[in-house]
């Protein structure tokens, strides 16, 4: 019989679909387990080979925990709110409903011919109305939600009320805004309605607020940093420049310590834990203020002077500031600059403006900045401290402003020698003639009054305890972690639940939700620069009808406007793992009893890039539901494992500048070239490009002149990550139908470590669909009553043993390796038991479900092998009772000869002497001697 696997593969799909093999129960004796993969953004492009390697890898262990008696849960749903479908709407005008339901009909038809395990019957789509109803619920309860710093979690904005009814709020330890006022209890019942809700939002969780943002004029969206790679938007390379605007935030900082303190209670890689930490920043130091002196243009009316507050992790060093650096999008900067100045800083505030804040940070060679004109006081020596402004600072971290100390840093140090700003010297004994000295263990203070003589730590806590005394700072822990700016100006996103009154945001109820998105005829701004919302006829708001009416019904008094800005890509995958549990519940996010049976995902596997997106604004919705008592656990996912990339080998051509010549790669030294993605499926095995084919693809280069090296063009081949955009893709599709489902998941496994990068080699390919063939073959003599010989026993359960072992340490590539040498092994023992072959077939079910089904079939089994039970491994068949010795004459092995691991040395040599072969080696002679190692050898001295 052919091993058919096109004809297998359909068979068996066909059959998991409609027996609903997969299908999770929510009410099972057995244990839970719950593994998942990160949801795909559904693009126009479909799955190429790199995407399917996480999912194949939670495949293969949520079929071997079904094999070991677990109730596995193993959705799969689509991330499908997205700017690509968007920017096809407003290129086509098709709307990007369409549009995703398209491509998520393709992504659907290429994972269902990969054989995943899937329970399809709890399929999400974030941008299905049923689903972000829920999105928006989790809004409401964050904006009717504060966080108590005493109890260290949110708690309900209601009880927040009556503490400001009865005492104000100078008691209150609360997460808030930083501008918050102080208030009694009588000036709160003072406060008009308007007032209240003002006050309140500076308490919220989700707030609004006048940020600095990421302002991509080309997208006309707000961009998150991770969104922007070398100062540029990572979707189309657009320009981004810092704007202020008024924006929906998540006060995200309220969690920045249990985030952190979270990280020791999860199994998640180390890498991504560190990228987390980092991107918290847990800094712990002092706030100090410093009075602003003789302000420029906008000097003050009132006696207060304007004060600069900076947090310093060195408030022993205070003594050694001789300048100080604000963000040039500080707030302060048009108000103390000088008007001499006034053309310098205003022109250097717009030249920042156009750099990302990630493209600031980088930059650590880059020495710039201006003078205000301005100076502060110092607290303690009340001597002027000439403010500067420069892009090394920025807004967002800290209070954007910094004390510089250029004796004890290198940046505040190149800045003052670059700009010939005094240095004073505070550390006793150290020259700092050529450098910053910054090594605070054994640092002793000097030249700084009161802290002369002492230590880093003794001075620290001693400086603290003075700016205290004297009002002008305090002891503080700080983060680098800000506030998630929490809106986008796009269209396809989900709607917010907000509508407004008297400019205050008010909740839709969640009996009137969810909150759809209109239509609109164009998907761009407004004329008026408004969001594409802003395009909507009917985006109103009826409190008397509690549903949508046309903009025309404004009146302000039962119909009022709606938001205008949508939710961010992050929000509809903050808790998706969450409603997999109980999907289709249209009166909670999730039942109880959902929730309470599944409590969290075991296994979670998915790419890095999301380690300070998604992963970590999870973590903090995660953590939040759990302090409204929704979740049993405060965080999600117990393990984490980040597949590695499998990269493309890209093909090059190379253009001279200036010029419309195209030289092959052994012709380029010397030559001023650029290199130019080629499509791979235009070059040969041989690196020679169709040049024809090639100019049909890049018309542009129809008339261009090829340069060739014996009368061919060689492109140039560099690894690189497999996308559309460098032309290096493979479609799994096409490995399907020349190979099949099965040797593509081998394959892909096989190519190396699970969390490590490796490139792409369709010609590799041929071996594991080789493995498939003999494998098939093995079966195809079955003999069902042949008991297994102790060669077959012992084959089969060293692989067992060998295969549970990887799969439960993630190595699945070498299980790979050990099938291979399984079917080897079996195959020379002439094995046709199916007390072997049968256990066999469930080992390689995980990694190749199809010809497994297929196989236990035959073996003349019922339904499915996926609810067949793990072998056994059993020790005893791997104990050694016989010992295959080398025979060797003179010192010269001629055959081996397997003898009994218990015989004595003397029935050994008597055995060995008897043999046929040894007869024939003596012919007739006696020997001279007959050495005897027990276990290990056996030589005959002639």
């Amino acid at each position: 019989m052919n091993y058919d696997f096109r004809e297998i593969e359909a068979k068996w799909q066909k059959y998991w679909a409609e027996n609903e093999t997969f299908r999770a129960s929510n009410d099972s004796d057995k244990p839970k387990f719950y593994a998942l993969s990160m949801f795909p953004y559904p693009s126009g492009a479909g799955l190429h080979v790199g995407h399917p390697l996480g999912y194949i890898a939670t495949d293969i262990y949520s079929r071997y925990k079904r094999h070991k008696g677990f109730n596995v849960l193993h959705p799969m749903g689509y991330d499908s709110f997205g700017l690509p479908a968007e920017q096809y709407a407003i290129q086509t005008g098709q709307h990007p409903a369409i549009t995703t339901e398209n491509n998520i009909n393709r992504y659907r038809e290429q994972l269902d011919q990969l054989g995943f395990s899937f329970d399809w019957s709890r399929e999400v789509r974030t941008s299905n109305p049923q689903y972000y109803k829920w999105t928006q619920w989790i809004f409401i309860q964050l904006f009717n939600a504060w966080y108590n710093k005493r109890s260290d979690k949110a708690e309900n904005i209601s009880t927040l009320i009556p503490i400001f009814e009865k005492e104000g709020n100078s008691n209150v330890e609360a997460a808030c805004d930083g501008d918050t006022p102080s208030f009694d209890a009588a000036t709160w019942n003072g406060y008009s309605n308007t007032e209240k809700q003002e006050i309140l939002l500076k308490y919220r969780l989700t707030y609004l607020a006048d940020t600095e943002v990421n302002w991509c004029p080309a997208l006309g969206t707000v961009l998150a940093n991770d969104e922007i790679v070398n100062g540029v938007s990572e979707r189309g390379g657009h320009p981004v420049v810092r704007k202020k605007m008024t924006q929906w935030s998540m006060r995200i900082t309220a969690y920045a310590q249990r985030l952190l303190d979270g990280l020791d209670k999860i199994d998640w890689p180390q890498p991504l834990k560190d990228s987390q930490t980092n991107w918290i920043g847990r800094s712990v130091g002092a706030s100090v203020t410093f009075n602003v002196k003789g302000e420029g243009a906008a000097s003050r009316t009132v006696d207060k002077p304007y004060e600069i507050e900076v947090f310093t992790t060195r408030p022993d060093t205070i003594f050694g500031v001789s300048f100080m650096t604000l963000a040039p999008e500080h707030e302060l900067v048009a108000k103390i600059t000088a008007p001499e100045q006034k053309a310098e800083v205003d022109a250097y505030v717009e030249a920042t403006a156009k750099r990302s804040e990630r493209d600031r940070m980088a930059d650590v060679k880059t020495i710039s900045g201006v003078f205000t004109g301005a100076y502060a006081e110092h607290p303690f020596t009340k001597e002027p401290i000439p403010i500067w402004i420069g892009d090394y600072v920025l807004a967002s971290y800290g209070t954007g402003a910094v004390m510089a100390v250029p004796c004890g840093d290198q940046r505040d140090y190149d800045f003052a020698k670059y700009y010939n700003i005094d240095i004073p010297n505070i550390f006793e004994g150290v020259d700092i003639s050529e450098e910053a000295f910054a090594d605070k263990e054994t640092t002793i203070i000097a030249n700084s009054d009161f802290l002369n003589g002492l230590s880093y730590k003794d001075a620290m806590k001693k400086a603290i305890a003075e700016l205290e005394k004297m009002g002008h700072g305090e002891g503080k822990v700080n983060y680098r972690l800000r506030d998630a700016v929490f809106s986008r100006q796009r269209y396809w996103g989900e709607p917010f639940p907000v509508y407004y009154v008297d400019g205050m945001p008010q909740m839709i109820d969640l009996e009137h939700l969810p909150l759809q998105l209109p239509e609109v005829e164009k998907y761009l701004p407004t004329e008026t620069g408004e969001p594409p919302l802003g395009n909507a006829t009917e985006w109103a708001w009826s409190t008397e009808k509690n549903e949508v009416v046309s903009n025309d019904l404004i009146d302000h008094k039962t119909v009022f406007p709606l938001e205008l800005n949508t939710m961010p890509g992050w929000a509809g995958s903050s808790q998706y793992f969450n409603r997999y549990m109980d999907p289709c519940n249209d009166e909670a996010i999730f039942s109880p009893q959902a929730i309470n049976y599944w409590q969290d995902v075991d296994l979670y596997i998915g790419g890095s890039e999301h380690a300070t997106g998604h992963l970590l604004y999870s973590r903090f919705w995660q953590k939040f539901m759990f302090d409204i008592g929704y979740v049993p656990k405060d965080e999600f996912a117990q393990k984490l494992i980040n597949q590695g990339m499998i990269t493309g080998t890209s093909a090059f051509v190379y253009r001279e500048l200036d010029s419309n010549k195209l030289y092959s790669k052994g012709l380029i030294d010397g030559k001023n070239v650029v290199p130019i993605h080629a499509d791979v499926s235009l070059v040969n095995a041989s690196d020679e490009l169709d040049v024809d084919a090639f100019k049909a693809w890049q018309p542009e280069y129809k008339d261009a002149e090829f340069i060739f090296e014996d009368g061919k063009y060689i492109v140039g081949r560099e690894v690189e990550k497999m996308s559309k955009s460098k032309y290096n893709v493979v479609n799994p599709d096409a490995i399907c139908e020349e190979y099949g489902a099965d040797s593509l998941r081998l394959y892909e496994m096989f190519l190396g470590p699970l969390e490590q990068s490796k490139p792409w080699n369709t010609a590799g390919i041929t071996g594991v669909h080789s493995f498939l063939k003999k494998l098939w073959k093995l079966y195809s003599s079955l003999e069902g009553g042949v008991e297994p010989t102790a060669e077959n026993l012992k084959t089969l359960h060293k692989t067992i043993k060998k295969v549970e072992e990887d799969i439960e340490n993630f190595s699945f590539n070498t299980s790979v390796s050990t099938f291979m040498i399984c079917v080897n092994e079996l195959t020379a023992q002439k094995c046709t038991s199916k007390a072997i072959l049968e256990p066999l077939a469930v080992l390689v079910s995980p990694y190749a479900p199809h010809i497994a089904e297929e196989l236990w079939s035959r073996l003349g089994n019922p339904g499915s092998i996926a609810e067949a039970t793990f072998p056994k491994f059993e020790e005893k068949y791997l104990v050694e009772n016989s010992k295959e010795y080398p025979i060797s004459f003179n010192g010269k092995m001629r055959f081996k000869l397997e003898l009994p691991l218990d015989m004595s040395k003397d029935d050994i040599e008597a055995a060995v002497l008897a043999h046929v072969k040894t007869q024939e080696q003596l012919q007739g002679r006696s020997p001279k001697k007959v050495i005897v190692v027990p276990g290990k050898i056996v030589n005959i001295v002639g």
